[in-house]
């Protein structure tokens, strides 16, 4: 009896599992699932949300006459249990053509969509890429008209972000952070080792994001997510491939890249080449000329160097470098598991670094020779994926990356016959565990472990360029390792319909073991190692309402940390005429408390606006200040007096802005948008007086009018930027002249500009699209705040892509 019993529940059991059905909710263009979508009846009350897989339970609806669909960024749809039944349980939701949604994003390490984020951010996709045609990925940033771009040479492109820029933002690929021990306070350019051909989406999360990302995220985040290999749904092997090829007359450009994927049913692979060549990039000719136009070079001439006119003001030279860039994956799925590997290389030519070649030194050129050897960086990556729900997740995520970098500096003085070489080598290998578990009723929690090692050698060498001869130089960092472990979640909340709560919070331990004997016999260091062992805490907490579908209010608070590198504590460098900078192993995390609020809405069935006001305060500040070493306040360098720095916990900064975006839609195929941002900061001096701080961009943006119809789409832009006044600039920029304009009472200021361009691509029915643009129509001649390069001038582009 108790047998019949036991047979009878399992067996009802088990019909309730068989009939037990659930809805199926995707993106209509992509197929995606989408998270959080509201179903509901009114007549019953009936209330359900989609999960991680798109899917909700369909009993709470069985018979109904109306069941409503409803997420921010899709159009709304309505259809009775029947019909629902009729189209096996699967609804395609379609994007409204405005919306207050963009693209789903990884901002919590898993896809989410961007309406539910109480923190700012936006999204690139790769069909937006592609119509931008940026040259570069900081480019890819730029084109956002939401990042502002700072460029030393052609071979480089420095992000900034709500007034942060380099260390204290953080670079990831697909999930991998890409900051090293090694990523410097001044401009750095490793984000051009990414190919924008390979990129499937670009997201920028603004404001801190150390919860999740860790380390360095005080301004922003910049996420590249890669392209996957597309598998083939049939049991038919399929190859399928494209082609690109693009020229621009600004600086010679010519680029041509190619990818091939190979799908089976449950795996493919893809693989991409893509190789560039840049020529000298040619200004405009209409602007400033004080500091603007190159109006000297340095030849060799009969082992001299010698002080030359060139034959072309308006040619930046030399500016030009070559970059090849390879990726391959691959992809295999099981029943529960998805294994994705991945391997990246990128590697430039030399390129020179030019606004040190324009400086001047008592009337004659600093340098007769300032460039980068190759950058290379290669990354082995390999991510386990597995979807087996239980009490403690719904997916979990395995992810392990090597990563290899390598940099180095050459230069030599006007007139030296020494040239100095320093290699900098980077070796960083990372694991992250990431879980996510939905807890029923729109609920969730994301959670995870990280650890990172960097392991950084340092190598240097002088040679005498007329006997060949070798020599020891000072190595620009100590040989070191830097260690971070980190535990982390995040909990997500529906409060109710139109609420939800979101709080992070995130405890990361690191240290970092220097070792200085290397370069004892360069300076009188009062030690010979260094070590560094503390922790960080960090944390956030925001609202989403959401009273109306048009509707959308966030509000977020926020705190980063910045943990002391090998770049700070150790590196010795000359930052600035008359200075060096020595090491400081005395250092400690700095903080940034971040508070925001943003609304966006949808007025009528035409106009969409967003706007985003933020403010951080950046408290015990890493900066660069007056430091004595061995009792003394100068040393000699490199032959000559300087005056003796170290990167202190000495200051403090206050940034605030907004952030705004308007687009109104005239009908299906016009459409008028702008993008602004404005940002202001100030930090404090060593003399206790608040000067602006580095690296808070000028206002700037970008207006857009669009057409799109069927296989055509043609954008007229401008891009622009504000003027920042000479009593506006900070203390940094002010000590370099040389590369800025010069106002009316003779000092250095830089100079608003707007540029207007044109672009188009046509779609032909045989897979192959052309595009042409037209950039800086008016040949404006410009400098973007910041910059030792001045921009490009008039500018022609045409691209030809095609699939097989």
């Amino acid at each position: 009896m108790h047998r019949r019993a036991l047979f009878f529940l399992i067996f009802i059991g088990a019909f309730y599992r068989v009939s037990s059905q659930d809805i199926q909710v995707m993106d209509a263009e992509t197929k995606a699932p989408l998270e959080l979508v509201t179903i509901f009846n009114k007549s019953t009350k009936a209330v359900a949300f989609t999960d991680f897989y798109g899917k909700a339970s369909a009993e709470p609806f069985v018979d109904a006459e109306l069941i409503n669909f409803r997420i921010i960024g899709y159009k709304a749809q309505t259809m009775s249990y029947q019909k629902l039944k009729s189209q096996d349980f699967v609804v395609y939701m379609r994007k409204s053509n405005l919306s207050l949604t963009q693209i789903d994003v990884s901002a919590i390490r898993w896809r989410q969509a961007s309406n539910n984020l109480p923190a700012k951010q936006s999204a690139l996709s790769a069909k937006e890429i592609a119509f931008q045609n940026p040259q570069t990925a900081a480019d890819v940033l730029g084109a956002s008209g939401e990042v502002f771009i700072q460029k030393s040479q052609q071979g480089g492109g420095s992000p900034m972000i709500r007034g942060f820029s380099a260390n204290r933002l953080l670079l990831s690929v697909d999930g991998v952070r890409m900051n090293t021990a090694i990523f410097r306070s001044g401009n750095v350019q490793n984000v051009i080792s990414l190919d924008p051909f390979t990129i499937s989406q670009t997201e920028i999360l603004f404001g801190p994001g150390s919860v999740v990302f860790g380390s360095d995220a005080l301004g922003g985040v910049m996420q590249f997510i890669t392209k996957k290999p597309q598998t083939n749904h049939s049991d038919k092997t399929e190859v399928n491939g494209n082609y690109a090829g693009r020229y621009a007359t600004a600086n010679n450009e010519v680029t041509n890249h190619i990818d091939v994927n190979i799908g089976g049913k449950n795996w493919a692979a893809l693989t991409s080449i893509t190789f560039t060549e840049f020529g000298d990039l040619r200004m405009g000719s209409r602007g400033p000329e004080e500091n603007y136009l190159r109006t000297f070079k340095v030849e060799r001439i009969d082992d001299q160097d010698i002080m030359t006119a060139p034959s072309d003001p308006l040619r930046q030279s030399p500016t030009g470098y070559q970059q090849l860039n390879f990726m391959q994956k691959v992809f295999y799925s099981t029943k529960n598991w998805d294994f994705n590997y991945a391997f990246h290389y990128s590697g430039t030519s030399e390129y020179d670094r030019y606004d040190r070649l324009i400086q001047k030194s008592d009337g004659l050129p600093r340098s007769a020779e300032w460039r980068y050897g190759p950058q290379i960086w290669t990354m082995n990556y390999l991510e386990a994926r597995n979807y087996y729900s239980n009490r403690f997740y719904d997916v979990v995520s395995l992810r392990f990356a090597h990563q290899f970098f390598e940099e180095s500096r050459i230069d030599r003085g006007f007139n030296r016959n020494t040239r100095r070489t320093r290699i900098e080598k980077v070796n960083a290998i990372s694991g992250n565990v990431d879980f996510y578990k939905s807890l029923g009723r729109g609920n969730k929690i994301n959670y995870g472990v990280e650890w990172v090692l960097n392991d950084v050698q340092s190598e240097g060498f002088g040679e005498n360029i007329m006997s060949g001869e070798r020599s020891a130089v000072l190595t620009r960092y100590p040989q070191s390792t830097w260690n971070s472990m980190a535990i982390f979640g995040v909990y997500e909340r529906r409060l109710t319909r139109e609420l939800i709560l979101q709080t992070g919070v995130r405890y990361n331990h690191f240290d970092i073991n220097s070792d200085f004997s290397q370069n004892a016999a360069f300076f009188p260091l009062d030690f010979q190692e260094a070590n560094i062992n503390t922790g960080a805490i960090s944390g956030s907490a925001g609202l989403v309402y959401n009273p109306r579908r048009k509707l959308f209010i966030r509000a977020n608070l926020s705190s980063g940390f910045r943990a002391p590198n090998v770049d700070d504590i150790g590196k010795v460098f000359d930052s600035e005429p008359d200075a060096v900078v020595v090491p400081n192993p005395n250092l400690r995390p700095e903080y940034a408390y971040n508070a925001e609020w943003g609304i966006a809405a949808i007025v009528g069935n035409n106009f969409k606006f967003d706007l985003s006001i933020f403010a951080t305060y950046l408290d015990n500040a890493m900066v660069r200040r007056d430091f004595s070493l061995g009792g003394s306040d100068s040393i000699l360098y490199d032959g000559e007096p300087a005056r003796v720095q170290a990167i202190q916990n000495a200051s403090y900064a206050i940034i605030y802005g907004a952030q705004t975006y308007m687009e109104y839609r005239f009908d299906k195929f016009w459409s008028i948008n702008n993008t602004f941002n404005f940002q202001r900061g100030n930090e404090e001096t060593d003399d206790g007086q608040l000067s602006a701080t580095r690296h808070a961009a000028p206002w700037f943006g970008i207006a857009r009018l669009e057409y799109q119809k069927a296989k055509f789409t043609f954008q007229f832009y401008s891009a622009y930027s504000g003027t920042v006044s000479h009593s506006r600039m900070p203390i940094e920029e002010v000590g370099k002249a040389f590369m800025y304009a010069v106002d009316e009472n003779g000092n250095p200021y830089s100079p608003g500009w707007m540029t207007l361009n044109l672009k188009g691509m046509y779609k032909m029915k045989n897979g192959v699209s052309v595009m042409m643009g037209f950039e800086n129509i008016t040949n404006q001649r410009y400098r973007p705040f910041a910059s030792g390069l001045v921009a490009p001038g008039r500018n022609f582009i045409i691209s030809i892509r095609a699939s097989i």
